[in-house]
């Protein structure tokens, strides 16, 4: 039980880290969404494709335009820190009881 102890709090640490890069992702990509930034820029492009398929799917779903403002970046942002807490701290405090720890 001691190494399926450890492997649960690795897999859940690397999915808190893996959930902070993709929010810092939302971030600047809806930061850079309210100037006019280059489309052909590398890091314009890689922000746009990491991000606008799950904003378009939110989209489709749920209307999450409230006077001209894009609500689907805070609704990203509030799921991931829903999956941060309730999810990845889950995975490592059974990963710590598994190895007999508190």
């Amino acid at each position: 039980m001691y190494i399926l102890g450890n492997i649960m709090i690795g897999l859940g640490n690397v999915l808190d880290i893996l959930l902070s890069v993709y929010m810092w992702i939302v971030i600047v990509g809806a930061l850079i969404s309210w100037v006019n930034p280059d489309p052909y820029n590398p890091i314009v492009r890689f922000l746009r494709a990491a991000t606008y398929p799950l904003f378009s799917w939110l989209r489709r779903r749920i209307p999450l335009a409230f006077g001209g403002i894009d609500l689907s970046p805070i609704i990203v942002i509030a799921a991931i820190v829903f999956l941060r807490y309730a999810l990845a701290r889950t995975i490592i405090e059974t990963g710590y009881r598994l190895k007999g720890g508190v």
